[in-house]
């Protein structure tokens, strides 16, 4: 059975990881621009769109979004679509686990995965303002105490650079890892 995954281009790497790790070859990777994140309203009508182009071309369709700041629309629409999503708030969720995740309520905690570890700069420095107007720091993570890196993979220049971003957010710094979470599962069962 061919399945078209949607994804997030923030998961792109961990998808084809997934995808080449267990021999999946009905499976194909569609991702939509990672920056759709910080336009979280404008994910629904770009998983529609893309959902709409696949039909007929796939037997089955599997988006690989969390809700990501959508409110629950994405469910919603992926529900009158007829197409499974991945279950959960968010992928720092789905990476730990929904039910640990959930479990820790740490409301204080800014999360990065691999994605956001190797692309701070260019998905949370420069578009909140930060590299030319630090002194907003205070404001956006003043609340926060620690960053929590959810490392996916094994990767020492990755941690260097989560540790990096906790130290630039003043933030005290946590990683733990978590491989791929729950995300393996949903495409497992995809």
């Amino acid at each position: 059975m061919q399945t078209l995954i949607i994804a997030c281009g923030a998961l792109a790497r961990e998808v084809l990881a997934l995808i080449k790790l267990n021999n999946w070859q009905h499976m194909e990777l569609q991702c939509l621009p990672a920056d759709l994140h910080l336009r979280p309203e404008k994910i629904p009508d770009s998983v529609e769109a893309a959902v709409g182009a696949a039909r007929g071309k796939y037997e089955r369709i599997f988006v690989a979004y969390a809700d990501c700041g959508t409110g629950g629309l994405l469910a919603a629409r992926c529900e009158k679509l007829g197409v499974e999503m991945i279950s959960g708030p968010h992928c720092y969720s789905f990476f730990e686990g929904n039910e640990g995740f959930a479990a820790r309520g740490e409301v204080t905690s800014f999360y990065l995965t691999d994605f956001l570890a190797r692309q701070f700069e260019a998905f949370v420095w420069k578009p909140m303002g930060l590299d030319k107007h630090p002194e907003l720091r205070d404001m956006y993570f003043g609340n926060y105490e620690k960053l929590v890196y959810l490392a996916q993979t094994e990767d020492e220049a990755l941690t260097k650079a989560a540790q990096s971003a906790a130290k630039r957010l003043g933030l005290v710094f946590e990683r733990r890892f978590t491989g791929y979470g729950d995300l393996r599962k949903a495409l497992d069962q995809a």
